[in-house]
């Protein structure tokens, strides 16, 4: 039976690209959107270019910052393809500003998305990989998690708490021969990053080793080799996949 991979906030972007390259590799795939636009501008277009690689591939509609609904998803997706094998936490979303003007209201959103979301999908399907005896889980950081970054305290703080959570979650699950490990991107090519001021590329560029901003191939690429056996003694460790980004 082929294995089945979760991937949260696969709509578009990196976990879409996450998501057709765990299909390439056979596994079939449960693709979650927040809602209805983004299941018609990305989610099925996504699940379309996973089945073309021969697997099965449905979306799953679940706001992942509401623990309920993760445990509604989490037993949807196992009556429907027999089991979760992967699950890769990349739902985020930004509410940028300095600490001085930042309301509570951007703070609060951005960790219940980017932060409570992958402990809601962790306690949730934890349980099946614990039963199962059997499981990979991949949370999505950033390298805003371990250097910060002006202008982002509430997504720093969520991906830096990601962090924490992988070791922890680690150290918990092993002996069920669950890995958890974590992926830091540094500046990735995206429609969120193709909208910022020239100069302003120029200068992150000019931080990067590789003299390039990544690409989402390059993140999808570190997820497979996680969820893979080939990985299969690596866990509570942290990829950054930057191009050697100094912050």
């Amino acid at each position: 039976m082929a294995k089945t991979a979760l991937i949260t906030g696969a709509s578009q972007g990196i976990g879409a690209c996450i998501a057709k390259t765990l299909a390439a590799e056979g596994y079939n795939i449960a693709i979650n959107c927040r809602g209805e636009q983004e299941l018609e501008n990305g989610g099925k277009q996504t699940a379309e270019a996973c089945r073309a690689f021969g697997v099965e591939a449905e979306c799953f509609l679940c706001d992942v910052s509401d623990f309920t609904a993760c445990e509604t998803m989490t037993k949807a997706v196992k009556e429907r393809f027999g089991s979760i094998d992967v699950l890769v936490n990349n739902a985020g979303i930004t509410r940028d500003g300095l600490l001085a003007r930042m309301s509570e209201a951007q703070f609060d959103a951005v960790t219940n998305v980017n932060y409570k979301s992958v402990f809601n999908m962790m306690r949730h399907v934890s349980g099946v990989m614990m039963r199962q005896r059997s499981g990979h889980i991949i949370n999505i950081s950033s390298v805003a998690g371990i250097y910060g970054n002006a202008g982002q305290m509430n997504y720093a703080a969520a991906k830096a708490g990601i962090i924490g959570m992988t070791k922890t979650a680690a150290k918990e699950l092993g002996s069920r021969n669950i890995t958890v490990n974590a992926v830091a991107p540094g500046f990735v090519q995206t429609p969120m990053t193709d909208v910022l001021d020239e100069a302003y590329k120029k200068a992150i560029i000019d931080r990067i080793a590789l003299k390039r901003f990544g690409q989402p191939e390059d993140i999808a690429n570190a997820v497979a080799f996680l969820a893979s056996d080939r990985a299969s003694y690596i866990t509570g460790q942290v990829l950054e996949v930057s191009g050697c980004m100094s912050m």
